[in-house]
């Protein structure tokens, strides 16, 4: 068996498990649960360490970027006149996806920490998450639309159901609102993956083909066919192909999420537990920046070219307008939730720079921000654990209460706002390099929009600087008074086990970026080679 299957699936097993066993034996549901995304954490390291890089693995082709493939007919629909319909079980990581993958293995171990905290349904909340965990592990290895497609639109399922049932006082709403939105941008994208099918042969069999490889390669386009509305005609006055792409990118910007799709956010993360709001900013925002490199990059290359301006524009309007907002948030989470809007709004930025700096550093930024939103959401939930209470004025002096914890936030504050040492600095900065590059390389953006990003970095040094003076430095005041102060223990043994080594990867990232460049090269430069840009 592929160790990408074994990847994908051993969640989904020991889901079965928990599910068979007597809710008598509940409290063993976490330590279950915790094996199996250590597991997957251990087949995601020996991925990294065995992919192979370097001139002699890459390639100008799409597909001899990608690696550990597996490929096997899955649906077979015999349709007469109308040919052969092969949907396959197709999966293959290349640079960019084994990044997501490892970090989106560290996410889930720390998220399966936090679950510790609930204390409801346990093997509900359990099975659901491990039915998570196989559905993102899955969109990023897969290479097949209708696969990418099953397990993009899998992942609604149990976050409706994990915010709806073990969520805040607005829990049904954040959930119902998070359900809408993505479910609005799924039904439009399998219009446009349908119209793809149709128009996209697989040049050895002749047959209409889901492959997203072939898809990438216009020579493969059926010009001949009463279905090639898609490469060749019009739609809404615009060309057909604009359309898919404007309809995809929607679908993936309201998982980033850019402006104005971000509504949803700040709803789902304030009223979902700890750890559905780690996994929500640490994985899926990065199944959006993912899917706009892999599916909207990848098969509509020209669309982007020519759109990249209006790319570039929504990024820099996230990373301000997120900003701005995360300085007006009294409550710590919400703050955090806006955070991460400015802060993927530099993925964006990078995307449309078209340049080998700028995706390298939205790869960067992602996976930086990955483990470093994991951190602050996991640093939330534990005052919340204790108090009950987000609201930054009812805290003050922190730091002489809670060193340890305090010490955490330090990091991960400092991290977040772009210190250089640490790696939001690295994905920062070559973002931005690729942004101010592109106007003399191909003009995709003008030199303005790398300037109102710096302005973004500013912003969020002040947002991060002044929550932290508000909340750990000062005299001790805290609005529950002796009761919050006994309540308010510093970190214990297993929460120190879980930031522990999300500071470390930060600064490691920071210090080491080629651990992660590396890996991502080989196939940027293929990508922005397939685009057209040497």
């Amino acid at each position: 068996m592929n160790i990408l299957t074994l990847l994908i699936f051993t969640p989904l097993l020991f889901g079965l498990i928990i599910i068979l066993m007597p809710s008598d034996w509940r409290f063993s549901f976490k330590y279950i649960t915790l094996l199996a995304t250590l597991i997957q954490l251990g087949l995601s390291i020996v991925l990294y360490l065995q992919f192979k890089s370097g001139p002699e693995h890459a390639g100008i082709n799409a597909e001899d970027t990608f690696q550990f493939v597996q490929k096997s007919h899955w649906i077979s629909l015999n349709l007469g006149s109308l040919g052969k319909m092969q949907i396959d079980y197709f999966v293959g990581i290349d640079g960019i996806s084994v990044a997501m993958v490892v970090m989106s293995s560290v996410v889930m171990v720390i998220a399966a920490l936090a679950s510790w905290e609930i204390q409801s349904n346990l093997k509900g909340f359990f099975s659901l998450f491990l039915l998570l965990n196989t559905a993102v592990i899955g969109v990023f290895c897969a290479l097949d639309f209708f696969l990418f497609y099953i397990f993009y639109e899998l992942m609604l399922l149990p976050l409706y159901f994990l915010i709806g049932m073990w969520g805040g006082a607005r829990r049904e709403y954040a959930a119902i609102k998070f359900f809408l939105y993505t479910l609005f941008g799924s039904v439009f994208m399998l219009l446009v993956m349908i119209g793809l099918y149709l128009s996209v042969k697989d040049p050895a069999t002749g047959d209409h083909t889901f492959n997203i490889i072939q898809m990438m390669n216009p020579a493969n386009y059926d010009s001949n066919s009463i279905f090639s509305t898609l490469a060749h005609k019009t739609l809404l006055g615009m060309p057909a192909r604009a359309v898919g792409f404007v309809v995809l990118f929607i679908a993936f910007a309201i998982k980033v999420p850019v402006v104005p799709l971000h509504t949803w956010l700040p709803d789902a993360h304030v009223e979902a537990p700890t750890p559905v709001s780690i996994i929500l900013a640490g994985i899926l925002l990065k199944v959006g920046g993912y899917g706009i490199i892999r599916i909207c990059l990848g098969i509509f290359p020209e669309i982007a070219v020519s759109g990249a301006y209006w790319l570039g524009l929504i990024g820099v309007i996230s990373i301000l307008y997120g900003a701005l907002n995360a300085l007006a948030q009294r409550d710590l989470k919400r703050l955090i939730a806006y955070s991460s809007v400015s802060h993927m709004g530099f993925v964006l930025l990078g995307i449309a720079s078209l340049t080998p700096e700028g995706i390298s550093g939205a790869v960067m930024q992602m996976v930086s921000h990955g483990f470093l939103s994991t951190m602050l959401f996991f640093l939330v939930g534990v005052v919340y654990n204790r108090v009950h209470d987000r609201d930054i004025y009812h805290f003050r002096g922190l730091g002489s209460l809670m060193p340890r914890y305090t010490t955490f936030v330090m990091i991960a504050f400092f991290a977040s706002l772009g210190l250089p040492g640490f790696s939001a600095f690295v994905g920062e900065a070559f973002s931005l390099i690729g942004a101010f590059k592109s106007p003399s390389v191909n003009g995709a953006l003008p030199y303005w929009m790398a300037v109102c990003g710096s302005v973004g970095i500013l912003l969020g040094a002040a947002y991060f600087l002044w929550t932290l003076q508000r909340m750990f430095f000062g005299s001790l005041t805290l609005k529950g008074g002796e009761i919050w102060k006994n309540a308010l223990t510093d970190l214990n043994s297993r929460e120190i086990f879980s930031l522990f080594p999300l500071a470390i990867l930060a600064l490691v990232l920071g210090v080491m970026p080629s651990l992660v460049f590396d890996k991502v090269n080989d196939s940027v430069l293929a990508l922005v080679h397939f685009i057209g840009f040497k």
